[in-house]
């Protein structure tokens, strides 16, 4: 199954994307105005982006750690162990 939610942050809207997958823990993506959530695509594609892990729904990846941001979300102001949720406002 797919799911594709608005998430709300203040007034800005990011799209989440939530995929079941056989035999392991769902991909759960949230791609904001400015940036998304793949490490390597991202810093191939020279964009920002941030990871967590551990996470099922979109509110465990908001509630979890950034675990690494690419050169470019650095660069904006996401670092590893900051919030999801304060990392999407900055992506927002």
């Amino acid at each position: 199954m797919i799911q594709v939610v608005p998430i709300k942050i203040g007034e800005k809207s990011a799209t989440g994307l939530r995929v079941e997958l056989p035999d392991s823990p769902p991909l759960v993506v949230i791609i904001g105005e400015k940036g998304f959530l793949n490490m390597e695509a991202a810093e191939r594609l020279k964009v920002a982006a941030a990871t967590v892990s551990g996470v099922n729904t979109f509110d465990d990846v908001l509630q979890a750690q950034i675990k690494a941001a690419t050169s470019k979300a650095q660069a904006m102001g996401i670092k590893p162990g900051m919030k999801g949720t304060d990392a999407l406002r900055i992506l927002l």
